[in-house]
């Protein structure tokens, strides 16, 4: 089996991680300056918890967010790159994957502002299912 140098999934796979990294810099430009104003020295929060706790809620939604980012999308991080490396990075799959970075980019953008707890949920849901069928899609492929 020959292995493809390039396959159009891979560019949804590089958006995610971009959009990750945008937002651990959204969380940065947010907490930084927030605890600078509230004199939080982060010696008295040794532990994550201990500074979300503390920090106004509206500070802690974009560090919450990007947690979320490093969690479910490793699922599709590996079936995207195992489609791409089997040669089935494009058609459906190519469209699931789109689905999938559009619907975990407009929850970041819920969750970091107005964080709308169902509409939120929502978006979760319907990314859980368009990351079920690329993953169900890879097996087929694989079989």
């Amino acid at each position: 089996m020959t292995i493809p140098t390039s396959s159009p999934i891979l560019l949804p796979v590089a958006v995610l991680v971009l959009w990750s990294l945008i937002m651990l810099g959204w969380l940065a430009l947010t907490r930084l300056p927030t605890m600078k104003r509230l004199r939080m020295h982060p010696q008295k929060f040794p532990r994550t918890q201990d500074l979300g706790a503390a920090l106004p809620a509206e500070v802690q939604w974009k560090a919450d967010n990007y947690n979320h980012l490093m969690e479910q999308p490793t699922i599709f991080y590996a079936a995207a790159l195992s489609l791409a490396m089997i040669g089935a990075g494009s058609g459906i799959n190519l469209v699931l994957a789109w689905a999938y970075v559009g619907l975990r980019i407009v929850h970041s953008l819920v969750h970091a502002t107005s964080n709308k707890v169902l509409v939120r949920f929502n978006l979760f849901l319907l990314s859980t299912a368009v990351l079920m069928a690329l993953a169900v899609r890879l097996l087929i492929n694989l079989l």
